[in-house]
């Protein structure tokens, strides 16, 4: 059990933890906002489909980027002061976009301020967020902490699609526009946010004495002799490592759907309107903020692995009938369904993967996870226009293969760790 860090209130958050969950709330409502709003705003400009690919995939790489350093050196430079320039780089971005119609700007800005496509968070702020967290609370209270980290997250997602629904409807500036300046008011706000901090933050607050093994220290195949504690945290064990390479896979899977493209896919394939398109969003954010409230149940019922994968699974069959919706209304109702199932698995793989590595390797775990989730993410925007060009695009092609892969995804993690799988979280 680690130490918990700042000053504990009655329902057990730490005021650290409050910190942490707000601005991810902030961000998260920037991005929702924005996401909707991007490819058009990117049109409008006179910016073509593979330049708006290239945007995303730029956008991704340096977060890439910056998560690769955050896991490096976050813990050695200061996780608090890690966040601070984060968000600060956040802030500029947004001011770039507001202002400049310069795509060479926009591509600078993109690789610099964590521009998401989507509400999900593979940013560098991400790793280092879920280090100071599970430094909170005991193993048994993970999942309940990320469920709260998350849900807030969604819900504040769903606002932000319902924010970019109001500024599509008004016609005095260009909604791209104010979408970015609020975007840039957000960054400011977790800036302001992460300096209220406390020390007990940092990598180097005291913790009790590690264990000598962590769950699943003894599977097979991790070369680390019984009894004996790896000198180095350098190197993650090799599940591990195979781990993060399979929540790659997942994460370009998802790549293929992200809300800026099943926005272009709405809009081209039923003729969805911008105000459509936000209330569509809003919804689609706001189910799984709910949804995901059960996570720690079905982890209690039924294990970490199983709230991983059983819902995972059903939300993909799902998207794959999508792509066959014969209209507007029934594609929304399967979409809506497919979202109220597609982020219960993430406190649970967010708790998986802290329980399985040492305190001391976390931030390096979380953001090798959060590095091999954009890596895969920066690839799939160039993926998914191409398959969005032509009659392919119409038919679905990104829904579809994104579904195929995420339940091949679903089916190998399953044959892998069934039967090394740690503790089910209380």
């Amino acid at each position: 059990m680690a130490a918990r860090s700042g000053r504990i209130s009655p329902n057990g958050m730490a005021h650290d933890t409050r910190l942490v969950i707000t601005a991810r709330a902030l961000r998260t409502f920037g991005y929702g906002c924005t996401s909707v709003l991007l490819a058009g705003m990117l049109a409008q400009d006179g910016d073509s489909p593979w330049q708006t690919g290239l945007l995303l995939a730029t956008a991704s790489a340096g977060s890439v980027a910056s998560s690769l350093a955050l896991g490096l050196f976050a813990d050695r430079w200061g996780r608090r002061r890690a966040l601070i320039v984060c968000g600060c780089l956040m802030a500029v971005a947004g001011v770039v976009f507001a202002v400049s119609e310069s795509f060479p700007a926009l591509v600078a800005a993109a690789f610099v301020g964590t521009i998401s496509p989507s509400t999900n968070d593979n940013t560098p702020f991400s790793g280092v967020e879920q280090s100071i967290l599970a430094q909170t609370c005991a193993p048994a209270r993970l999942t309940r902490m990320f469920t709260v980290y998350n849900v807030t997250a969604l819900a504040a997602g769903a606002l932000g699609g319902l924010a970019a629904a109001a500024l599509g409807m008004q016609h005095v500036v260009s909604p791209g526009d104010a979408a970015f300046a609020l975007y840039a008011l957000l960054a400011a706000s977790t800036v302001l946010l992460f300096l209220r901090l406390s020390p007990a933050a940092e990598a180097h607050a005291p913790l009790e004495a590690e264990p000598d093994t962590v769950p699943g220290d003894t599977v097979p195949g991790d070369a680390v002799p019984e009894g004996v504690v790896p000198a180095t945290t350098s190197r993650l064990p090799r599940r591990i490592r195979r781990l993060v390479g399979l929540f790659a896979v997942d994460a370009f899977a998802g790549g293929l759907v992200v809300q800026a493209v099943l926005a272009w896919w709405f809009a081209h394939r039923f003729g969805a309107t911008t105000a459509q398109l936000g209330l569509i969003f809003f919804a689609a954010n706001l189910l799984p903020a709910l949804a995901q409230l059960a996570a720690p149940l079905l982890a209690a019922r039924r294990g970490l692995l199983a709230a991983m994968l059983v819902p995972h699974f059903a939300s993909n069959v799902i998207l794959a009938c999508v792509a066959f919706a014969p209209g507007l209304g029934s594609a929304v109702v399967l979409l809506l369904l497919r979202q109220s199932l597609s982020k219960i698995d993430v406190p649970a793989r967010q708790a998986f993967m802290a329980v399985i590595v040492r305190p001391s390797e976390r931030t390096v775990a979380a953001s090798m996870t959060s590095i091999a989730r954009s890596v895969a993410v920066s690839v799939s925007p160039l993926v998914a226009t191409a398959l969005l060009a032509g009659p392919l695009g119409l038919a679905g092609a990104p829904l579809l293969v994104g579904a195929a892969l995420a339940i091949c995804y679903d089916v190998t993690i399953w044959r892998t760790y069934r039967s090394t799988a740690p503790l089910a979280d209380a």
